[in-house]
Parts: structure tokens; C-alpha cells; sequence
């Protein structure tokens, strides 16, 4: 097992940005979740895909939320029901699962669009859409310790002792890269686990999972392969938090604040 640091990152670079790049260089970034229960975690994850630098937002979301979801996020597109697919085929990276019901419903539907994916785009799989996973080399979980103790048939408090193992034997068994999210946060690859533990109390709070996976999502559609777009989502996150606790407090500050932070640290 290895520290997720900043000297460690220098091994797995983000892809190169050239000043004449523009937004399609920087790829698409779909975001599909949301409810009338919960229409704000979508919006955390979309806008900060867009703070990770993803060059395109588009959502998929519930019709009842559309329009006020497009309005408190102008740069982005939103599509709803049969709509949606078209854009999940030409999306690089997509998130599904922030603020969907807990239903089998919702874990069909992931499974359609994640079938619907160009081959060489990254899925990434959050809260209900977790149970998707499986069938795609290019896919990212980001379970906390009691959804993957319901992913793995396992008691939480398993998860919660073994976290390196657990993550290790969830990337393998699930063909996929594995962000086990707790005060120490075990990301799990092709045999590799690494740990970060530079995060913040005040990280855990509604909300921060949501933009975390965003954080992912973002990365993953400029190009960043899936193991790399997770290290350094984990980092900047973590980061993120530090610094909002030396300039708020401990506690307190909102998810929704990470996001200032994240250019600042992914570009720096």
C-alpha cells in the first residue's frame, strides 16, 4: 500500500492542457441522477466536473427538475427521459447515480446507458448506480464504508477494519477502480491500493460524496485514465477541505464550497 502525496502524483500526470485547446478538447462530461427529493446533488457533481476542467457539462435528469437545474447551472446542457441517450453516446466520461432513488429501477437504467457508452469513455458510478458496476474496463466506484459493505455482502464493520483489503478485492473482483471513502480514503487499482489520509473532518458532510465523484468525472473527460482521474480527485477533494477549514473552521464550511479551490489545485 502507498501514500497518496504529492510526490506520488508527479508519477501520474494529468493529461497536457495547450493554450489553444478549446472546450471539445477538454471532453464531455454527463452527469445523470437527480429527484424531486434531491435535485441538488446532480448540480454538485456537474459543476464540479466543470471546476476539474471537463470542457463540457451535460446533465440527465428527472423533467421535473430540468428547467430549474439549467438554470442554476447556465453552462450546461440538460436532456431528460429518451432524450438523454444520445448524449450518453458521445459523452468521455459519465457519472451516474448522485440523488437517484434506491431502486432496482435505477440500477437497470445504469446498466442501459453504461451500455450505450463509446468504448473508450469512463463510467463512474455513485450511491444508487453503484450495484451497475461490472462489464466496463474504463469504470470508477466510489462507495463509503456501508455501500460497500451492501456492494460486497460483507458487514460494515468488516469494511471499516480491512478497508486496503476490501477496496483491493472490490477492484478485482468488479474490473474496476475502487475509491473507498472514509477518514482514510483506500483507492484501489489493478493490484495497487493506495491511501489518503490528509482529508478533514469537516469533509464529512451533504453533499461532499457527490462532488468528490464530479471531481472524477471532470477529470476522466479531459483524458485522464480512470486511476489517475481518482488519485487526483481524492487529493484535491482532501485539499480542498484543508484549506476551507484553515480559512472557515474544523467544521462548517459546504460542500458546495470545495469547488472554488479545485482550479487552483489541478492546474498548480
Amino acid at each position: 500500500m502507498r501514500k497518496l502525496t504529492p510526490a506520488l502524483l508527479r508519477r501520474f500526470p494529468l493529461p497536457r492542457q495547450s493554450a489553444d485547446d478549446d472546450k471539445d478538447d477538454r471532453g464531455i462530461a454527463l452527469v445523470i441522477g437527480g429527484s424531486v427529493q434531491l435535485p441538488g446533488t446532480i448540480l454538485l457533481s456537474g459543476l464540479a466536473a466543470l471546476r476539474a476542467g471537463a470542457g463540457k457539462l451535460q446533465f440527465g435528469a428527472p423533467r421535473e427538475i430540468a428547467i430549474p437545474l439549467g438554470i442554476a447551472a447556465p453552462e450546461a446542457l440538460v436532456a431528460s427521459g429518451r432524450a438523454i441517450t444520445p448524449f450518453v453516446k458521445q459523452a468521455d466520461a459519465m457519472l451516474i447515480g448522485p440523488g437517484m432513488p434506491q431502486r432496482p429501477a435505477t440500477v437497470s437504467s445504469a446498466r442501459a446507458f453504461a451500455r450505450a457508452m463509446k468504448p473508450d469513455a469512463t463510467l463512474v458510478l455513485d450511491a444508487a448506480a453503484l450495484s451497475a458496476v461490472g462489464g466496463r474496463s474504463r469504470s470508477v466506484i466510489t462507495p463509503h464504508i456501508g455501500e460497500m459493505a451492501n456492494l460486497m455482502k460483507i458487514d460494515e464493520s468488516e469494511v471499516a477494519e480491512n478497508g486496503p483489503d476490501v477496496a483491493l478485492e472490490a477492484a478485482t473482483r468488479l474490473g474496476c477502480v475502487v475509491a473507498l471513502k472514509s477518514a482514510t480514503t483506500f483507492i484501489a487499482a489493478d493490484g495497487d491500493v493506495f491511501a489518503y489520509d490528509g482529508g478533514t473532518v469537516g469533509l464529512a458532510t451533504s453533499g461532499s460524496g457527490d462532488a468528490l465523484a464530479g471531481i472524477v468525472t471532470g477529470l476522466a473527460a479531459r483524458g485522464a485514465h480512470p486511476l489517475v482521474a481518482t488519485l487526483w480527485a481524492v487529493w484535491a477533494h482532501g485539499m480542498a477541505g484543508r484549506r476551507l477549514s484553515r480559512r472557515i473552521g474544523r467544521t462548517g464550511f459546504l460542500a458546495r464550497e470545495l469547488l472554488d479551490d479545485l482550479p487552483a489545485l489541478l492546474n498548480g
